[in-house]
């Protein structure tokens, strides 16, 4: 009796120290053997989170932005790239800071999202950005300009070109050109974006000698231009520079010109004019981006008659950056084969001249883009190169 029982303990010492010894290789294996990339959720559409303003003030704005954002899912999920497909989870930001915020917490907690497209301006940005570092989700926004904002994490990523890399340059070059001397700049001084275009238009100008004669302020959401511009009016100015977000702007360019305002004072803005509501207004307005729709790169006239056939309107920047940006991401997760957040965010940080609607598209060393400016004006009520 004593000796079945100690062979059948034996016989289970046996066993269970051949389980270990396998697991112990078995172990020493993953060590040796790199990890196979994490594919769960590859084979079915990649949930991504959309923050734009459906609703409020920027909801007119926002709408070609969601319409290159759409144009684009369909493309990438109807092709072979990667055999990638994407599902965009849309939240509202209802244009404002609070939204966003909000907008980014509901993706983040409740639909779970690896990666999230938006918000739209850069005060928004400000605000949501550190909510997506915080808990290790990529923030990806197709549309903020202001500087420094994706130096807030190293998940936080950007396809517009930045106020340091446009502004600058755009101001000497229209000077060279135009010779202004004597100008006045209008900006809203609680928007982060119109602020920090302001700055860097203040700073260009001082540099180059060129003097500002006054400089007024309004506030997001304002409506009655006619103080300032009386007063700007009256300093016979060279030149109008304008930092404002597409409501505000519209509003100063038409009530310039209603004013008396000349026309040949051209405004010279932070972004471009909206050509569609601001009428004869924009006509002459210089603007400095990173597209023209008329530009030979990869795709873009294909993108641009396929626009106009869809939505019976033009594309503008925003939408071809959003377009670029969904193409951008598909292809980051196709090479990272994963939709683990760290992988998405060193394949994004690794993207360098793809090529997309905007040219050769690359990552700098803080997720901010890099590829080619463009300066343009309203002629003939569209945009064009300006020379």
């Amino acid at each position: 009796m004593n000796i079945r029982r100690f062979t059948t303990f034996v016989f289970v010492l046996a066993i269970v120290t051949l389980i270990a010894g396998l697991s112990a290789c078995d172990q020493i294996q993953q060590l040796l053997v790199p990890a196979t990339p994490q594919t769960d959720g590859l084979s079915e559409k990649i949930p991504v989170g959309l923050v734009y303003p459906v609703t409020g003030r920027l909801a007119t704005f926002a709408l070609p932005i969601q319409r290159g954002f759409e144009l684009a899912l369909e493309e990438v999920n109807n092709s072979q790239l990667g055999n990638i497909k994407l599902n965009f989870i849309i939240a509202d930001d209802q244009s404002t800071v609070e939204g966003a915020v909000k907008a980014y917490n509901k993706l983040i907690h409740q639909a779970g999202v690896p990666v999230i497209f938006g918000p739209t301006t850069s005060g928004q940005a400000e605000a949501a950005f550190p909510i997506a570092q915080q808990n290790g989700v990529v923030a990806f926004s197709s549309s903020s300009n202001a500087s420094g904002l994706s130096a807030l994490g190293d998940l936080i990523f950007r396809a517009g070109l930045t106020t340091d890399v446009l502004i600058p340059g755009g101001v000497k070059a229209t000077h060279a050109k135009l010779g202004y001397q004597r100008v006045v700049t209008i900006y809203d001084e609680i928007d982060p974006y119109s602020i920090d275009s302001h700055e860097k238009f203040r700073d260009t100008l001082t540099e180059i000698g060129v003097e500002i004669l006054i400089t007024e302020t309004f506030q997001s959401g304002d409506t009655d231009f006619s103080a300032q511009l009386d007063r700007m009016k009256a300093a016979n100015p060279d030149a109008i520079f304008i930092a404002a977000l597409p409501p505000e702007l519209t509003g100063i360019q038409v009530q310039s010109r209603q004013l008396g305002i000349p026309a040949e004072t051209p405004f010279i803005t932070s972004l471009i004019s909206d050509v569609e509501n601001a009428g004869a207004a924009a006509e002459g307005a210089i603007s400095f981006a990173g597209w023209i729709s008329t530009a030979d790169t990869p795709g873009n006239q294909a993108f641009v008659q396929k626009y106009r056939a869809t939505y019976g309107s033009e594309p503008n920047p925003w939408t071809a950056q959003s377009y670029a940006a969904v193409y951008i991401l598909a292809a980051a997760i196709a090479e990272a084969q994963s939709t683990d957040p760290t992988a998405i965010r060193d394949a994004l940080a690794n993207t360098k001249n793809f090529d997309t609607v905007l040219g050769p598209f690359s990552f700098n060393a803080v997720g901010d883009a890099v590829y080619d400016p463009v300066i343009l004006i309203v002629k003939n009520g569209e945009f064009q190169i300006f020379e």
